[in-house]
């Protein structure tokens, strides 16, 4: 008699049970299938079109790897398999095989996703739970391998694109990893072929671009050649992820392109405690991945990585040159590209970039350092947020603030929990001078703003939160900028020059439009706008109302 399978038990959330009345609803929408013991129900690197519920029996989600098996969990009656890629349509990470025969519930996707937008509890948790299996997938470095040295400037750019993107991956270090000689010897390459990525244990790329990873695993829709819609929104932050669930829910034809990753720097929050609606807080990247899959089940189409490299005007359409040779035709353009972190201006600084200089606080980041000294550098709510996930990660972490007011342009329930962590130690009237440490990062020279003196501190990484600038360099001369390179709105615009005689219908031009009518600017990108989260999502959802009224006006004036 064969031994019984166990069930893998559910310490995170992750695998609920669902109930006879969820299975009931289900049910209504799928059909019931046999299953027999090695049957394979899903494959990793494939998009998978059906939601699957065990009904009897027990399946396993493994993850192969060098020809080997790899059990992640198994899963009994009322558990429902696969993971957040399910919902995005991503190919997936994982396999489903059947350890004992029974029989499963099998749902079309399409089905499921009008399913739980009639039935939100249901839909909720389902979500809930695929948003906790890609953490822990994260967390376990399941998924693709991305091997290579810490040194090199494209392995530093592959892993960020990972995880920017909120891809499980795992990182073999040549310089830490003793099997990582000897793994490049049996897939025929060498260190100085060096970054290369394995996919499925099978598939190697050799220092792939970003595009060519995205694509290979399954991140991104390809783009036409040629794209015609009502609506581009370039930047997928909050603002850009607000106004493509507002106009894609209201019948534009909404395409989203991002250069990196959905979620732009509000992704890179660990948790977001002042955000209307979440009072125990929630993290900047499960609020893009919800906001990303209710976008697509309203028919926004998305993107990533295409970067938009121009603007121009031509035939009654705006249009947007991408890279590739791609270009992207609208009637109107939302820009939400949002702003490049602010460097530190020292010594040494790319030397350390990806090892020991960060410029996110994400759970990634987080087990780089762990159980050893940070820094966190800066005063605002980002530097503050950073603190406070960190804490219980390092040793010890230390909030370097120039001024001499940690409350001067932190929020007060920020200040609140910093003040009561005896984690954190602030260090006010203070800035990095120097970097400390041979190829790896020791600690950093101090110095005190008012009384010169100077201090080494020590820390295994330095978190930068001081600010950022706008990435508005591939709008050329096409719209009015500030004198910081912001994007001018409404009246300033206009005043700065813009389709001067065209400006002849009452109200406009719109608060958030350019001096380009039909282009508006929303979220960190536009001059003047408030560098929070809500205000982001709040301009990305106005502007959709405001595109509504100028289409209505007759849109583009002739050129």
């Amino acid at each position: 008699m064969s031994e019984q399978v166990q069930e893998t038990p559910d310490l995170y959330g992750a695998y609920p049970r669902l109930g006879d009345e969820a299975i009931a609803t289900l049910a209504r929408h799928g059909e019931r299938r046999p299953t027999q013991v090695g049957e394979v129900l899903f494959r990793e690197g494939e998009p998978c079109p059906t939601f699957y519920v065990v009904l009897s029996g027990k399946v396993a989600v493994v993850e192969r790897y060098d020809n080997e098996e790899h059990v992640l969990g198994v899963h009994g009656r009322g558990r429902f398999l696969g993971e957040l890629g399910l919902l995005t349509g991503q190919a997936g990470f994982l396999r489903a095989v059947v350890r004992e025969a029974g029989e499963v519930l099998a749902v079309p996707v399409n089905e499921l996703r009008a399913l739980v937008a009639r039935e939100p509890d249901l839909g909720d948790l389902i979500l809930r739970a695929y948003l906790i299996r890609r953490t822990l997938l994260i967390e376990l470095g399941a998924g693709f391998r991305i091997i290579g040295s810490r040194y090199s400037p494209d392995a530093r750019r592959l892993r960020e694109f990972a995880a920017r993107n909120r891809v499980p991956h795992k990182w073999i270090d040549l310089e830490e990893d003793k099997e990582a000689d000897q793994l490049l010897h049996h897939l025929g390459f060498t260190p100085q072929d060096t970054p290369v990525v394995i996919l499925r244990g099978e598939r190697v790329l050799r220092n792939p671009s970003n595009a060519e990873l995205a694509r290979a695993i399954g991140l991104s829709v390809p783009l036409a050649r040629k794209i015609v819609g009502d609506l581009v929104i370039v930047g997928a932050g909050p603002a850009g992820l607000a106004a493509a669930v507002y106009g894609a829910s209201e019948g534009l034809a909404t395409v989203v392109i991002d250069a990196v990753a959905t979620g732009g720097q509000a992704a890179t929050s660990s948790r977001i405690e002042n955000y209307l609606g979440f009072p125990s807080g929630i993290s900047g990247g499960e609020l893009a991945d919800r906001a990303v899959i209710q976008a697509e089940k309203f028919g926004a189409q998305f993107s990533v990585p295409v970067e938009a490299l121009s603007l121009g005007q031509r035939d009654g359409y705006y249009v947007i040159g991408l890279d590739e040779g791609k270009v992207a035709n609208a009637h109107a353009v939302v820009v939400a590209t949002g702003a490049r972190y602010r460097k530190l201006d020292v010594p040494r600084l790319e030397e350390f970039e990806g090892e020991g200089i960060y410029y996110a606080a994400t759970l990634f980041e987080a087990q780089l350092c762990l159980r050893d000294p940070v820094i966190v550098v800066g005063g605002g709510n980002s530097a503050g947020q950073a603190s406070i996930f960190l804490a219980p990660h390092a040793a010890r972490v230390r909030l370097l603030v120039r001024s001499d007011d940690l409350g001067k342009d932190m929020s007060r329930y920020l200040v609140d929990q910093i003040e009561r962590n005896p984690g954190i130690q602030v260090l006010l009237n203070t800035e990095v001078r120097e970097l400390i440490g041979d190829k790896v990062l020791q600690g950093v020279v101090a110095e005190n703003n008012r009384t010169g003196e100077r201090r080494e501190i020590e820390a295994k990484a330095v978190f930068v939160f001081v600010g950022a600038d706008p990435h508005t360099q591939w709008l050329a001369d096409e719209v009015a900028l500030d004198d910081k390179g912001f994007i001018l709105t409404g009246p300033d615009a206009v005043r700065a020059g813009g389709d001067g005689e065209r400006w002849d219908k009452p109200g406009r031009p719109y608060p958030l439009e350019t001096s380009r009518m039909g282009v508006f600017a929303v979220g960190d990108v536009r001059s003047g706008s408030i560098k929070r989260v809500a205000s982001a999502v709040g301009e990305g959802s106005m502007a959709i109302r405001l595109i509504h009224e100028h289409l209505e006006t007759g849109g583009l004036p002739p050129v």
